[in-house]
């Protein structure tokens, strides 16, 4: 005990003692960066694809092409011509086989998805590469003296880059870095792997890490940040040294932010492999031609040097809102091959993996082998996680509410949804293109009101109802014209005045210089909505939206002050995203509580999530920063005041998956807070 006593006095003492703390500190620093180091063990510094790439070599660039050839051979061969005249040592392309790629029933109705599936499916059909089509550009990669390689999605792509390329190296996308069923089939190639890490979390990486070294693999990472085009302030690039020092390997950078210079900043940190997407056209379709390099980008590199400040990040693995969106849409999840019985032994050669990534990670593969069926499991069904425990936090009996709130739902979902438990007051449909030509049932009746959210997207297009393109606007106009008509013809199913939630728009890839004109835009564009028979809240919106994979700029409607204005001008209430404004303050430094002060008044709708930063939205109650009492407070006195009451639906981030998973956990957590248990304001 003595002795005890005497280490917490030395310990104290170091505290106090400025000359003693050092000495701590570099202990501890010591100590950690020790552990790191015996995590993985030594392993080859360099690796060799055509050429040696690693530490002491010149930097290996390889011209990413992708999709960008949009399905067309001749531009596939002038993007071949582009790497080549720029010197690049290789180019890549993408190989999937769809029905090996993502489960039946995602491909057959991408409509019952998130929209960014009903986006990339289509262009992955219309985009594909013949095998044909792929021989003939594998001879004009040789006849122009550059290799040319592919990135395989699924276990068949493997066998045909394989046999039809004859590759010296394979690269493994960022969504499947977890693809444990993928990397085995990889390894019996006995060729080196390149492995990006975007999307991942620190942890992720570390597991995949330890199934390489185990295997003996020859492999380096590429870190990246997948969203397309990436914002600056996310692409972190201080991970490089850390992925080096960690991992014992080389390590590249595979960018997609707009420009060059932060590429060079990579380099510079100790990338010794480079991949950046080219493009003919930075207008084509397709999700990776914003992000990708035109022969004339070298303007670019004095515009963007004020930004390489915020590039540079921390050594901490970070998933931004954006990648969090392509796990879904990448990555795979676990399924079974086969029809599974309860009581069933599982078996490795009944379990792969398929997109989408909603589901179990495919890391988790030899924790589910093993095990025992807790249920039957059809053939290409996901597994979930209560197929690995008894009992499920979302399965706990939730708490009642008398407030006016509500779920989001999809119009197939309805009937379930009306006999959720509790039972909701109304149901949110977040519409797509798609709904608008759903034939909903009138005849049916619900006791429940009904809230719908206005499309996004239109096909390949944003729904902007302030963009200065007259044609986008004036189709934006339409669609969301058509979504309030669509909004009255179902209201003969449910109860009370609908209310319709809009975003107003004014998102650009870059900063708008005169968001005040996009607002009037805007206004216009109300002006000219047919609303009768409909109560529309327009909603905040964030510093930075996630569309197309991408993080774009939200250049109106995020300041109190625009939105005051807004809806004192047009006579409108509005719909408050809570996590849209923690980001939009935090990204400005903004006071939260007097932003939310200031919007009460106009407040009648709220979508309940979590964020964290300028950038981490949709988070679960509770895993972001947002102050969540102090905010009901606030609302719950403007409600009083005002005399209305206020409606609220929990909006986490695929909250929808695994029978309603995170909005039953949600609901749990909120069920703590007197505001939204309680009836309040007018009725």
């Amino acid at each position: 005990m003595k002795r005890l006593k005497h280490t917490a006095h030395r310990i104290r003492k170091a505290l106090t003692d400025n000359t003693t703390r050092n000495i701590w500190v570099r202990r501890l620093r010591s100590r950690t960066t020790i552990a790191a180091r015996n995590l993985f063990s030594p392993h080859p510094t360099k690796i060799v694809i055509d050429r040696p790439v690693g530490k002491g070599e010149s930097i290996y660039v390889i011209a990413e092409v992708g999709m960008n050839h949009n399905g067309s051979v001749e531009r596939a061969k002038a993007l071949i011509d582009a790497a080549v005249e720029a010197r690049a040592d290789a180019v890549k392309f993408q190989k999937r086989s769809l029905e090996h790629t993502y489960q039946k029933e995602v491909l057959d109705h991408p409509e019952l998805y998130e929209q960014s599936f009903q986006y990339l499916i289509p262009l992955l059909r219309e985009f594909e590469l013949s095998e044909n089509d792929f021989r003939t550009l594998k001879a004009h990669a040789d006849k122009r003296g550059v290799l040319m390689f592919a990135t395989p999605f699924d276990e068949p792509s493997v066998d045909f880059i394989s046999r039809v390329l004859h590759p010296p190296i394979y690269k493994v996308a960022s969504a499947d870095l977890v693809n444990f069923p993928l990397l085995e089939r990889l390894l019996k190639e006995k060729k080196p792997l390149l492995l990006s890490t975007g999307m991942s979390s620190l942890d992720e990486i570390d597991r995949t890490a330890a199934f390489l070294h185990k295997r003996r693999a020859v492999f380096m990472f590429l870190h990246t940040h997948s969203s397309y085009p990436a914002a600056p302030d996310t692409l972190n690039l201080a991970m490089i040294k850390q992925l080096i020092a960690r991992y014992h390997v080389p390590v590249g950078y595979s960018g997609h932010e707009i420009g060059i210079h932060h590429t060079l900043q990579a380099v510079a940190l100790g990338a010794t492999l480079v991949e950046r997407h080219i493009t003919l056209d930075k207008n084509l379709p397709g999700p990776d031609h914003t992000a990708s390099l035109l022969p004339e980008e070298f303007k670019e590199l004095v515009s963007r040097m004020r930004e390489m400040k915020v590039a540079f990040g921390t050594p901490r693995k970070q998933i931004s809102r954006g990648e969090v969106g392509n796990r879904m849409t990448l990555r795979k999840s676990l399924v079974a091959t086969r029809d599974i019985t309860e009581g069933e032994r599982i078996e490795r050669a009944m379990v792969t993996a398929k997109s989408p990534g909603f589901g179990v990670s495919p890391q988790r593969l030899y924790e589910l082998v093993g095990l025992l069926a807790r249920r039957d499991i059809q053939k290409d069904e996901l597994f979930r996680e209560s197929d690995f425990s008894k009992k499920d936090i979302a399965e706990k009996a939730l708490p009642l509410f008398d407030s006016h709130w509500g779920l989001k739902a999809r119009f197939a979902e309805t009937d379930v949804l009306s006999k959720f438990v509790p039972k909701p007051k109304f149901l949110e449909f977040h519409v797509s293109d798609k709904d608008l030509s759903y034939q909903f049932d009138t005849s049916k009746k619900y006791d429940m009101g009904l809230y719908v959210h206005a499309p996004e997207y239109w096909g390949r297009e944003l729904v902007d109802l302030a963009t200065e393109d007259d044609r986008l606007w004036e189709q934006s106009i339409d669609i969301v014209q058509r979504t309030i008509d669509k909004t009255r013809e179902m209201a003969k199913s449910f109860t009370g005045i609908p209310k319709m939630i809009i975003h107003v728009g004014g998102v650009t890839l870059e900063p708008h210089p005169n968001p005040k004109r996009l607002l009037l835009r805007a206004k216009e564009a109300f002006r000219r909505l047919d609303t009768r028979g409909v109560e529309v809240y327009p909603e905040n919106l964030p510093s930075y939206g996630w569309f197309f994979s991408g993080l774009w700029n939200c250049n109106i409607f995020g300041a109190s002050e625009e939105m005051i204005e807004f809806c004192k001008d047009l006579n409108l209430n509005m719909c408050l995203d809570i996590s849209h404004a923690w980001l939009y303050t935090s990204r400005y430094n903004l006071d939260f509580k007097k932003y939310i002060e200031a919007v009460a008044p106009y407040t009648r709708h709220v979508h309940i999530s979590d964020g964290r930063g300028s950038h981490k939205e949709g988070l679960q109650v509770g895993e972001g920063d947002v102050p969540f009492a102090e905010t009901f407070a606030i609302l719950e006195k403007s409600a009083a005041k005002g005399n209305f009451s206020i409606s609220w639906v929990p909006e986490i981030w695929q909250g929808h998956l695994h029978d309603y998973r995170e909005f039953k956990i949600a609901l749990a957590k909120l069920g703590g807070y007197d505001f939204l248990k309680n009836a309040h304001g007018a009725k």
